[in-house]
């Protein structure tokens, strides 16, 4: 699917298909996901639409193992940042060859599909070497390896093992892509970039024409909090560059897929609004009932999501969405963590998956 995608040809089989012979897949394989279809009423050998698929919530990773494969055959272990209080969530992998395809794929699609030559990347967060499980920083590392022109670790990964930003050295990459009149593509977080703006204050890195910033997650109490709009307003005054070219990506450690605003190469696209890459589906449920609600109502995000093959097909988070624009081709709206306790039809299914009696 994601060479199709890549040669502008068809997808080789149609979504639902796909979708559901993994769940098929997954019931026969783990466990706790067959007793959550039972549980849900749901027949895996029969069913047809993808959005029927029961989803395995978020907060079903820190509990337990969610694989198709023995702990022995795990080639990496992604986990959540631990920054707040609880068990950090794993997302063991067996092999990341088709995550690493899919990311680069449809990362070149929203950010990098005019590079005509490897750019400077530049990324606000830690090498490899010291977050070996981070998926953010896995995908990252690949981003550097697909579009990146070839530079020192240090000059391109800019915070250290004790999270200390070396600003030195960004303004030495600016300084020389200026020179050079190269595009730079520069990643990180939402924290990352808070602290940058901080860091530098009044003044400013004008970035070269046609640079590009891919901002990225949360806060989970690193830093203070900024309004999606403020931060995007500071990152453009800061680089010297349209707001537009301030791309919003969306992923989770859950996942093996990600989402990006498509401001840089569509005008027409507002702000906030993610695309979906041909192999995963971002369905707003309610969060209690767990039923798709209609069509640009809010709920939470289920994600059904064909690139995690050895994990979980559909995945339930507690981020809020909202469908937009065409009913299949439109979107989606990020709006943000529901509030609260985790929903009560995620509490319930973790307990279905878990087969705890009375769930």
């Amino acid at each position: 699917m994601v060479a199709a995608f890549e040669a502008s040809a068809p997808a080789p089989e149609p979504f639902d298909t796909l979708a559901c012979d993994l769940a098929r897949y997954q019931a026969a394989r783990i466990e706790g996901y067959a007793r959550l279809c039972r549980a849900r009423g749901i027949d895996v050998a029969t069913v047809t639409n993808a959005d029927d698929v029961p989803a395995v919530p978020t907060d079903a990773f820190k509990v337990t193992r969610v694989a198709t494969f023995p702990p022995e055959e795990t080639h990496i272990t992604f986990r959540t940042s631990g920054t707040t209080i609880g068990t950090r969530g794993e997302h063991a992998m067996r092999d990341v060859a088709t995550y690493d395809a899919a990311a680069i794929a449809f990362g070149r699609r929203w950010l990098a599909r005019d590079f005509d030559k490897p750019a400077p990347v530049v990324v606000l967060g830690p090498p490899p070497s010291h977050a070996a499980d981070s998926s953010l920083v896995h995908m990252c590392e690949a981003f550097v390896r697909a579009f990146g022109a070839p530079a020192p670790a240090e000059s391109t990964y800019l915070v250290d093992g004790d999270g200390v930003l070396d600003l030195a050295a960004f303004d030495e990459r600016v300084a020389i892509a200026l020179a050079r009149a190269e595009p730079m593509l520069v990643l990180g977080t939402s924290f990352a970039f808070v602290h940058f703006v901080d860091a530098v204050g009044k003044a400013s890195f004008d970035l070269p024409h046609g640079s590009r910033v891919m901002q990225t997650g949360g806060y989970k109490g690193r830093s203070r909090e900024v309004p999606p709009a403020v931060l995007r307003a500071d990152l453009a005054r800061v680089f010297a560059l349209g707001e537009r070219a301030i791309v919003g990506e969306y992923g989770m450690t859950e996942l093996s897929s990600q989402f990006y605003e498509r401001t840089l190469f569509d005008e027409a696209s507002p702000l906030g609004v993610y695309a979906e890459p041909p192999w995963a589906r971002v369905v707003p449920v309610d969060p209690d009932t767990l039923l798709a609600v209609p069509h640009g109502s809010v709920g939470i995000a289920k994600v059904i999501d064909l690139m995690n093959i050895d994990s979980a097909v559909a995945v339930l988070t507690q981020d809020q969405v909202r469908r937009v624009g065409p009913e299949n081709t439109g979107g989606f709206e990020l709006l943000g963590r529901a509030p609260g306790a985790p929903a009560r039809g995620c509490s319930i299914a973790i307990d279905e998956l878990l087969g705890r009696a009375g769930g």
